[in-house]
């Protein structure tokens, strides 16, 4: 993590760590001895760096529409907030956007400095020998943290379809289940993946199986309920209660391909729900939430779909695992936990 001078001064001047000079309001920055961005008017074309003061909701929409076309991002507020800062870093990892924050407290230069437990790539402080002491301190925290552990590049980090072992079978009482009907057909074989955590999801099968009682739904997934994630075409996730019309869902078979379809509508109903418990040779466990009905179904490790009335513990069903950390739906390089 980079230390930015906000303007200069002595204290700046004597300070090593200090690796640029961040000019805001067009003060005269010549003849320094540090590397300026000049992101007065918003832009410092030399560098490729925008400035994005953050005051509102549309603020932050304009900060993370230059993620991937700039080289850093340069945050100041109008009130302190880590949400920004958090969403922000989060939509720059794996892109070659930098992001920096402007901050004026020892309390916000360690948010930022640890936001989603990677941070800021760097903090821009007034020159005051208080502030420069705090941002070395989270520099060294830092680099501390980074000796301590190995974070495993993206690609390492997610596996792709296995299988996972029921462990438990219950029932769950009554909740809100999402079916989600799509604007597109579902061939046999295909579905979503939707699971209670991000790190363990499970294929749950299209009504594309005949039922003597009811006709077939082909466009319909029953995924659920609400609070579920469902993993998304670009590898991000959603909340089922989070998806409109329009949106584009991923859709997979036991063999791993996959194709995205379109939602055409969302139909919430309060049902009678059961919950499988399931788990893979590595230990995690994720757990689904399923409407309690035979026309619901998982996809077993042969690729057949069983419904879920009809599981039993010690069955085999394909499943996604993902060590990675979410933030609103994308990965992240930072350790979450959820049960």
């Amino acid at each position: 993590m980079e230390i930015w001078s906000v303007g200069w001064s002595e204290a700046a001047s004597r300070r090593e760590s200090v690796a640029r000079c961040l000019s805001l309001d067009g003060e005269s920055t010549t003849d320094l001895p540090k590397p300026v961005v000049n992101v007065t008017g918003g832009h410092d074309e030399a560098i490729g760096a925008v400035h994005v003061h953050i005051a509102s909701e549309a603020h932050q929409q304009q900060a993370l529409a230059h993620v991937g076309l700039v080289e850093w991002i340069v945050l100041s507020f109008e009130d302190w907030s880590m949400i920004p800062v958090e969403n922000v870093v989060a939509a720059a990892q794996g892109s070659p956007t930098k992001v920096a924050a402007v901050v004026n407290t020892p309390q916000s230069i360690a948010g930022a400095a640890f936001a989603l437990d990677t941070g800021v790539d760097a903090v821009a402080v007034s020159p005051t020998t208080r502030l420069l002491d705090a941002a070395e301190a989270m520099r060294a925290s830092r680099l501390e943290r980074d000796e301590e552990r190995t974070v495993p590049e993206p690609t390492q980090a997610r596996s792709a379809l296995s299988t996972s072992t029921v462990t438990e079978v219950t029932s769950f009482g009554l909740g809100d289940r999402v079916c989600v009907d799509l604007a597109g057909l579902l061939a046999p074989g295909e579905g979503m993946l939707v699971g209670s955590t991000a790190a363990m999801m499970a294929l749950v099968h299209g009504e594309t199986v005949p039922s003597a009682f009811v006709p077939t739904r082909p466009f319909r997934v029953n995924a659920g309920a609400v609070h579920q994630y469902a993993l998304l075409p670009d590898g991000s996730t959603c909340y089922l209660s989070e998806l409109s019309p329009g949106d584009e869902v991923l859709i997979i078979d036991a063999e791993g391909n996959t194709r995205p379809l379109h939602v055409g509508r969302l139909k919430v109903e309060r049902r009678p729900l059961i919950s499988v418990l399931f788990s893979n040779q590595k230990g995690q466990e994720g757990r689904v939430l399923l409407q309690n009905a035979e026309t619901v179904r998982v996809v077993d490790a042969r690729g057949t779909p069983v419904s879920v009335t009809a599981l039993e513990t010690g069955m085999r069903l394909i499943s996604r695992s993902d060590a990675t950390g979410r933030h609103v739906g994308q990965p992240i390089e930072s350790e979450v936990t959820e049960h």
